[in-house]
């Protein structure tokens, strides 16, 4: 696939005068000094039809944003590790319903913490399901709605990165849960415990896996858990609020200095460093990549599971993932109090679920998943439309990402 030829949009169904309106709208949110910069990416029915380019990828040297801007992409690492793991699912190395003890005995008895400060045992075993579909009773260290998030921050079990894998899952399985396993949808490290998962039944570093099962037959040649020297010019710059989380600041305190202005550069290479790529290695965050590479991924989930005649995923597979597993009482879910209606969640994506709830243009059965800075992607497998947006910015209430897909929908002519 020639990513960088933009067929005519016309003759895939969308309007090459209204895409145009993506440009603009982007460019807004630069010149507003909401980000420093962006990049987008809109396919479909397998061709590209628009790419823009916005501000900077380095302010401070004067480096403009590239097609070729490596990005720290954070959550958007989760979709590629859990297909990951299901490559293994395929191979019928373990089911979905199987606890995570088959594999990973520290999980053998897990304690959930009460309201109160007290212990009780885990009314079932978590399952490899659960670690999947954030319904393990695992949580973050930034989660202000579950008791074992202190924890979690007390032992820096996210803001280490010279633990190994195998070490912070370890360290994970050692803390309680902050609720009973199927009790809630609750965001978590549990796609660290499945990146674990595919260490320890391939008998392989996960970075390893992933470049001869995904990157190198999708030729996604600048992806992985580090970023060569060669390469550190294209890595973009960190911007926007400093993460305070832990020491008395709130979320609401982040609004109010993103509100006024406050989009400064953050250095974030203690916490997501680019020179220890098989040291620190996760399951949630820690890939590095660019919009071309990450295009190539999404472009293959919505072909079924194949790209350029490589076959990566079987379809079914593929239709098990992005197919919602959160119980109707558990929805909306939400991630620190706010909702997302509309959505479900699979297998390491949400799906859509209700369009009209979601306030947002798409389709039940679109799929996707978003990073901390501002990196995002979907695919609507009904319009058979990808959308890849990157950028470097942290918190802030403005969303580019969510006028970004506002756009692309209304250029869709037929």
């Amino acid at each position: 696939m020639d990513i960088d030829t933009v067929t005519d949009p016309e003759a895939v169904g969308m309007s090459a005068g209204r895409l145009e309106r993506i440009a603009t709208a982007m460019q807004d949110y630069v010149d507003r000094g909401v980000v420093r910069g962006i990049s987008t990416l809109v396919a479909r029915r397998g061709h590209v039809v628009h790419r823009s380019l916005h501000g900077d990828r380095d302010a401070e040297a004067g480096m403009s944003m590239a097609d070729d801007t490596i990005f720290r992409i954070y959550s958007m690492t989760k979709p590629i590790v859990s297909t990951a793991l299901m490559l293994l699912h395929e191979e019928g190395s373990f089911q979905l319903e199987q606890p995570l003890t088959t594999f990973l005995p520290a999980f053998a008895a897990p304690k959930v913490l009460q309201p109160d400060g007290s212990l009780v045992d885990a009314a079932r075993p978590i399952t490899i399901g659960d670690a999947l579909a954030h319904t393990s009773g695992l949580t973050y260290d930034f989660m202000i709605d579950n008791p074992a998030a202190e924890l979690y921050r007390e032992h820096q079990v996210m803001h280490d990165a010279t633990r190994t894998l195998a070490e912070v899952v370890d360290l994970i399985a050692s803390l309680p849960l902050g609720f009973q396993p199927g009790e809630r949808w609750h965001y978590s490290v549990g796609i660290d415990v499945a990146a674990r998962l595919v260490e320890v039944i391939a008998d392989q570093p996960l970075g390893e896996y992933l470049q001869e099962r995904i990157f190198t037959p999708l030729g996604m040649v600048d992806t992985g858990f580090g970023v060569p020297d060669d390469r550190l010019d294209r890595l973009s710059a960190m911007y926007g609020l400093p993460d305070l989380i832990g020491d008395g600041y709130h979320a609401g305190d982040l609004v109010d200095a993103a509100l006024a202005g406050f989009n400064e550069r953050i250095d974030v290479s203690d916490t997501y460093p680019t020179s220890t790529p098989d040291v620190y290695v996760r399951g949630g965050v820690g890939l590095f990549s660019t919009i071309d590479d990450y295009f190539r991924f999404a472009q293959m989930l919505a072909n079924g599971g194949e790209l350029d005649g490589e076959r990566i995923v079987g379809r079914k597979t593929l239709e098990l993932m992005h197919t919602n597993r959160v119980p109707a009482p558990m929805l909306p879910f939400e991630i620190m109090g706010i909702p997302a209606p509309g959505f479900g969640f699979g297998l390491g994506s949400r799906v859509m679920v209700d369009v009209g709830a979601s306030g947002m243009s798409g389709s039940i059965g679109e799929f996707g998943w978003a990073g901390a800075a501002k990196t995002y992607f979907w695919v609507d497998p009904v319009e058979d439309l990808v959308g890849v947006f990157m950028a470097q910015y942290m918190t802030g209430p403005e969303l580019p990402d969510r006028a970004f897909r506002s756009v692309v929908y209304q250029a869709i002519t037929d």
